[in-house]
């Protein structure tokens, strides 16, 4: 079973997901990274571009899902270096550090708290994030054009794919996308129909709707709704 609250960190989601006997679903792009627990491991999810498809037997999870862009700051590395992957902590950070967090969360009473925690205490030694990833995020959700969020932002184009490079770990393009195709999985969701779907969430039409889908999901929109992503 899926849970989630909002964290206590600005922007942040805080996540347990425990097997259910039905199979794990595809984890779909959304523009954010998370940081992870699972049976004594401490991960980081980086930015996903297509489904990941969790490996091996089901097992119980904890999460800090960031808000998009804010993550690499906290973590110490490019979000870019991190694309479609998810690594140990112990690979970023020092390995006694990432030992004592790891006793920490395993003496923890709950597992997501102290992960919380944690990334409340990062946050704090890092400092605000930068204002511009907030700005960016919420021209491109808005249906903004590339070009017209870089001058918006008061940054050249290439400058602003370089930021996007280094917060989100891919271009801006591919950050509208992902942001396109969760608005139109909310709306989708809310049980509005596809071809009102596809224009409200800034598609060109229901077959561009579906192309999109197909490609970020690894699915047909009617699956995802079935519950199978």
């Amino acid at each position: 079973m899926y849970a989630e609250r909002a964290s206590r960190l600005t922007g942040a989601v805080v996540w347990t997901n425990s097997p259910t006997g039905t199979g794990t679903g595809p984890v779909l792009p959304d523009g954010c990274m998370d940081l992870l627990w699972s049976e004594g491991r401490l991960l980081v999810a980086g930015p996903d571009t297509r489904p990941y498809v969790p490996e091996g037997q089901a097992r119980s999870w904890a999460g800090v899902r960031f808000f998009p862009g804010t993550a690499p700051a906290l973590l110490g590395v490019p979000a870019h270096e991190l694309r479609d992957l998810r690594v140990e902590l112990a690979d970023l950070w020092p390995a006694d550090r990432v030992r004592r967090l790891s006793d920490r969360i395993a003496a923890a009473p709950a597992p997501a708290t102290a992960l919380e925690d944690i990334a409340l205490d990062r946050a704090a030694e890092a400092g605000d994030p930068d204002p511009v990833l907030r700005r960016l995020v919420a021209c491109l959700d808005a249906g903004r054009a590339v070009s017209a969020t870089a001058t918006e932002l008061g940054l050249g184009e290439r400058r602003l794919h370089r930021l996007c490079l280094t917060a989100f770990g891919y271009g801006p393009k591919t950050l509208a996308r992902i942001l396109r195709l969760q608005r139109a999985l909310a709306l989708a969701r809310s049980g509005t129909p596809y071809a009102e779907t596809a224009v409200r969430a800034g598609y060109a039409d229901q077959p561009h709707l579906a192309r999109e889908v197909r490609e970020l999901a690894g699915m047909p929109l009617r699956e995802l709704l079935a519950g199978r992503g």
